[in-house]
């Protein structure tokens, strides 16, 4: 019998609203809590990410905070860096016109 062969997940886009329209923002990530947690990195509090190829808008409360880097960080890295946090609040659909 054959192996079977694992699935590759496939990347998706996520373009950041601003209201009800686009920005230039857009991040890739497999999942939305990832595409969140870039923009939230970014410093983006309202978090409202709309996924490229669906009707779904991902919603999402962010925020983020310096912090001391880990002891195991490699030489280039600042002693303080971004730490970002994300809760979702929901997914909205978009209306189709």
């Amino acid at each position: 019998m054959a192996k079977k062969r694992k699935k590759k997940a496939v990347m998706k886009y996520f373009v950041l609203l601003k209201g009800t329209k686009d920005t230039e923002h857009v991040f890739a990530s497999k999942q939305p809590r990832g595409a969140a947690l870039k923009a939230a990195t970014r410093g983006f509090t309202e978090i409202k990410l709309r996924e490229r190829g669906t009707n779904k808008i991902h919603v999402f409360k962010g925020s983020r905070k310096k912090v001391s880097a880990p002891a195991n960080a490699p030489d280039w890295m600042p002693s303080k860096i971004w730490k970002s946090n994300v809760k979702k609040k929901g997914i909205e659909r978009k209306k189709k016109k």
